[in-house]
């Protein structure tokens, strides 16, 4: 085991920045009264959550009222998809949701619940970068069709949907539109007038943020059943003392993300552009998943063939590098991801696929380590492969 680790998963979580933490201590150990009541201490920890709402809604160009704080991307998801349909009524109209063979699985599960209530669900297929034709959502909106939930950037290949077409399309029908931008606040430009969405998700640990805080846009005027009864926090729709600390720390990771957009982009692009053009240029038999432009700066997503992605992880791991892969082994599936075999893999091929998201503590030398301990991995891990054995035998080499 090398004492050196370097950390290529930051699509999966990233570390708490210290301006955040910064922001959230006070909040944990001086200003922790109630925002509910009305004393003096408690009135610092209202303005506070006021205070963090406001700057949240700057950032998507929105309005503090229309910001809802969650426990993180998943809830707002669930919140979104259950929450507009239920407001709905059990006899309500509009019994039929549109969302995407890729999406997240808090979506697709949600999509899954309700359809076990009696709501109708279309699945739109990807092209083979993982991006949604328009003319398929045109196709599968009915007359009945209350929601669409397509995600801004696909959190396995990076690929970034064009979202402000899509909910032209859903606005023009009289559907309510929902992105889930967990992956794409920070990277991507987020402004609601602009994307016109009507619901958007959130969530601070994808920026530098706390875990368990999460955000729901809901645009002025949509109907969305309540997500947790009980007190009026958020304004009567989730019941519950806020995580004021969380809140804040969300906020002020999302507002230094905005800010400092244009340059970390261009720092992760940088990073991600000599991992894809390294790995494939020393790595025969080797895909890159997602589109070649339209994705995530930090995002590199490969399919090596005649290999498994666990045991790469493993082997990875014991040489320091922290990665993912897009096989569920691990979770006790034996399927491959969803996502890769929606874009049109073979089972086998998912299997052999490698996630690599960079971050702001990386740099051209973590790059460097990555091209010098990759290749021979996959080579090793070849060599044991009756797959590639019988390649091999048959020439096509």
């Amino acid at each position: 085991m090398t004492e050196r680790f370097i950390y290529l998963d930051h699509a999966a979580t990233t570390a708490v920045s210290p301006a955040v933490l910064e922001k959230m201590l006070p909040l944990y150990s001086q200003n922790y009264g109630n925002p509910s009541s009305i004393y003096s201490i408690a009135r610092g920890t209202r303005q506070a959550l006021d205070d963090a709402r406001e700057v949240v809604a700057e950032a998507l160009g929105a309005q503090p009222r229309e910001i809802y704080f969650t426990g993180g991307g998943s809830e707002s998801d669930n919140w979104a998809v259950k929450g507009a349909m239920g407001a709905l009524g059990p006899a309500g109209q509009g019994r039929h949701i549109v969302t995407s063979a890729i999406e997240h699985h808090a979506v697709l599960d949600s999509c899954k619940y309700l359809e076990k209530q009696g709501y109708r669900v279309t699945y739109l297929p990807v092209d083979k970068y993982g991006l949604i034709s328009p003319d398929s959502l045109e196709a599968a909106m009915c007359d009945d069709t209350a929601l669409v939930s397509i995600m801004a950037a696909n959190n396995e290949i990076g690929t970034i949907q064009p979202i402000k077409g899509l909910a032209a399309i859903a606005r023009s029908r009289g559907a309510l539109f929902h992105t889930d931008a967990v992956q794409a606040a920070g990277a991507v430009p987020l402004k609601m007038d602009d994307l016109g969405v009507d619901m958007l998700s959130l969530a601070a640990h994808k920026l530098y943020g706390p875990k368990g805080a999460g955000v729901l846009y809901i645009r002025s005027g949509t109907k969305v059943e309540r997500l947790i009864h009980g007190g009026g926090q958020e304004r009567g729709r989730r019941a519950g003392t806020e995580n004021v600390a969380g809140a804040a720390g969300l906020a002020e990771a999302l507002r230094i993300a905005v800010a400092d957009m244009d340059k970390n982009n261009a720092k992760l692009r940088a990073l991600r552009d000599r991992a894809i053009s390294g790995v494939m240029g020393a790595i025969p038999h080797t895909l890159l998943n997602g589109h070649p432009e339209l994705r995530l700066p930090n995002n590199a997503n490969f399919a090596f063939r005649f290999i498994e992605g666990e045991s790469l992880l493993l082997m990875l791991d014991m040489k320091g590098i922290g990665a993912s892969s897009g096989s569920a082994c691990t979770s006790g599936s034996l399927d491959p991801s969803h996502v890769l075999l929606a874009i049109g893999l073979p089972h086998e091929t998912a299997h052999g696929s490698l996630r690599v998201t960079f971050g702001l503590d990386n740099d051209d030398s973590d790059v460097d380590y990555l091209l010098e301990t990759l290749p021979p991995i996959v080579g090793r891990l070849r060599e044991m492969s009756p797959l590639y054995e019988d390649f091999v035998k048959k020439g096509a080499v």
